[in-house]
């Protein structure tokens, strides 16, 4: 058997079968059943060649390498893998490596060898669906089908009917500090399973020559470190909910008990190792705020006190907060603004791109204008992390920022014009660089000499404002409702209007294997008819597929033109 004759529809349609299978046994809570089921699915074949497939072809960071430095492994050589691809519970050092966090920080990463990436993600099939079924409804990160989005409108949701309190909170070295006792007894999985992650877990660290034990935490940069993660924090939201069932809160100045609030009126959003807790009691807030230190001390964790704080949506010196890359706050409107009493209170609530957020934005385009001399390749750079970054923002009230980074961006080229063309005049500048286009003027771009086309420079306020519907209650891709989860990718805001079309024509479906796309698919554009062949780059002459598929038909392509 060869590679590239594999039955893969085949074994994607089985390995998701059992998955949906171990999804309904944990949501029924029969543990017996969950069991049997992954140890079927982790010792078939089928799972096997599809962790070889997500490590040695579809992993985008598949070319970095660990300790033994393989970084990729051909087609003619992944087959060879299968026979060794068991949970024999051992593993090999990770490799440590640092990438930037914020100004001055740099983030640890643990690049384990590619066998043991592919065992991690054998594993993550396993376990995925058991824990998907138990994750709670507000917890969103690392979890497919959901993404930050989904927590910022949840927040919305919490707070738009009612100005609260909230406890904006984060956990120091989440992945880092992690006890691996009570990771193992929370997993509670057959012995090979258990064995195996507590290899992983006690691997070590390979830094230079130097090999350090680990005693705790989990390396980031692992396919499995995500969910192993998240299963560390499972229960923050039911637990704060349990705790505010039995809270007990006394009136300062009448030195009585208040009457006890709803469980329901406490809101937990987490995204990974962010989290936000909102109510509208101050003394519920500090007090769950000492709680949630109990419940991360239990786990090995406590709360960084430096990037934690209590605010308010609406009041205070510093009214509302920063989450995932958002400002979400709230401002009296109207004739309310001179009146302060409850009942007379109006408010709006708008969530906008962090002040942060936008600086660092600004920057990095303006370091991309500085460096760079030719107008094509400033185009090519430009373009993506402009459109990308609006796509990203527009779920939120974004327009006067994306209409002020455009003013920014026009101003920061001028300045470049007069730089690179400093005896130039101004009228030749303008007959230049600008052009127009459409219903525009003043377009910056260039002009094709063959057809007079103009390539421009993309507008922030070319991407729409799209309001964000937040994915229903305990949804997951495991269910098998595969016209929810389509709908959501075709609705995705960082997906182009282009792609979004071609999900509609294709119903949510890969054009080669007709299996629908899952949401954490890679997922490519391809040319029906290659240009080799007389093909164009027109939108009818576009497909999406499977990365993994289009690699396929790729090497087909090159083939037959041999």
């Amino acid at each position: 058997m060869k590679w590239q004759n594999i039955r893969w529809k085949a074994i994607e349609k089985y390995v998701f079968s059992m998955q949906k299978k171990i999804y309904q046994a944990s949501l029924d809570d029969k543990n017996m059943e969950v069991i049997r089921l992954q140890k079927i699915l982790v010792r078939s074949k089928a799972a096997k060649l599809k962790a070889i497939r997500k490590v040695t072809q579809d992993n985008i960071g598949k070319r970095t390498p660990g300790v033994d430095g393989i970084e990729s492994i051909p087609p003619e050589q992944r087959l060879n893998l299968l026979p060794d691809l068991n949970l024999d519970g051992t593993a090999a050092p990770i490799k440590r490596v640092y990438i930037p966090k914020g100004k001055n920080e740099k983030r640890p990463l643990g690049i384990p060898i590619i066998q043991d990436r592919i065992k991690q993600a054998l594993v993550k099939l396993v376990l995925e669906p058991e824990w998907e079924a138990k994750f709670e409804p507000n917890s969103y990160g690392f979890r497919p089908g959901r993404s930050s989005h989904d927590a910022v409108e949840a927040i919305f949701i919490a707070i738009n009917q009612k100005p609260k309190y909230v406890l904006d909170a984060d956990i120091k070295g989440c992945f880092d500090n992690i006890d691996h006792q009570f990771l193992l007894t929370k997993l509670n999985t057959f012995p090979e399973m258990q064995m195996q992650i507590k290899s992983w877990l006690k691997a070590g660290v390979m830094k230079d020559i130097s090999l350090t034990t680990s005693k705790k935490g989990v390396s980031q940069g692992g396919t499995i470190s995500p969910l192993l993660m998240n299963i560390a924090l499972h229960g923050l939201e039911t637990e704060v909910i349990d705790f505010m069932r039995n809270l007990k809160l006394i009136d300062e100045n009448k030195r009585s008990l208040i009457k006890r609030r709803r469980p329901s009126s406490i809101n937990t959003i987490v995204y990974a190792d962010d989290f936000v807790v909102l109510n509208e009691n101050l003394q519920v807030i500090e007090q769950t705020k000492e709680f949630i230190k109990e419940f991360l001390w239990k786990r090995g964790l406590k709360l960084n006190e430096n990037k934690t704080r209590i605010c308010h949506t609406l009041y205070g010196n510093f009214p509302g907060f920063d989450f995932l890359g958002f400002n979400i706050r709230q401002y009296e409107i109207g004739k309310y603004r001179v009146r302060k009493t409850k009942a007379a209170l109006k408010f709006r609530t708008l969530i906008r791109p962090s002040k942060e957020k936008i600086k660092k934005h600004y920057e990095n385009i303006k370091s991309i204008i500085d460096r760079t001399r030719n107008t094509e390749v400033l185009l090519i750079e430009l373009n993506p992390k402009i459109i990308g970054w609006a796509r990203y923002y527009r779920t939120a009230v974004s327009y006067k920022t994306f209409k002020w980074l455009n003013t920014l961006i026009f101003h920061a080229l001028l300045k470049w014009q007069y730089k690179k063309h400093s005896k130039r005049s101004r009228k030749w500048l303008n007959k230049v660089y600008y052009h127009k286009k459409g219903n525009r003027n003043w377009v910056f771009g260039i002009k094709l000499k063959q057809n007079n086309e103009v390539i421009s420079l993309k507008q922030y306020t070319d991407v729409p404002i799209e309001r964000f519907v937040k994915v229903r209650g305990t949804k997951s891709p495991y269910d098998g409702d595969f016209l929810y989860w389509a709908l959501r990718l075709n609705n995705h805001p960082v997906i182009s209007g282009n792609v979004e079309k071609m999900l509609k024509k294709q119903k949510g479906r890969c054009n080669i294997c007709k299996l629908p796309f899952f949401p954490t698919d890679l997922v490519e554009r391809d040319h029906i008819i290659p240009l080799s062949k007389g093909g164009t780059h027109k939108m009818n002459n576009f497909q999406l597929l499977h990365s993994h598929c289009h690699k396929q038909k790729t090497a087909i392509e090159k083939k037959e033109v041999m």
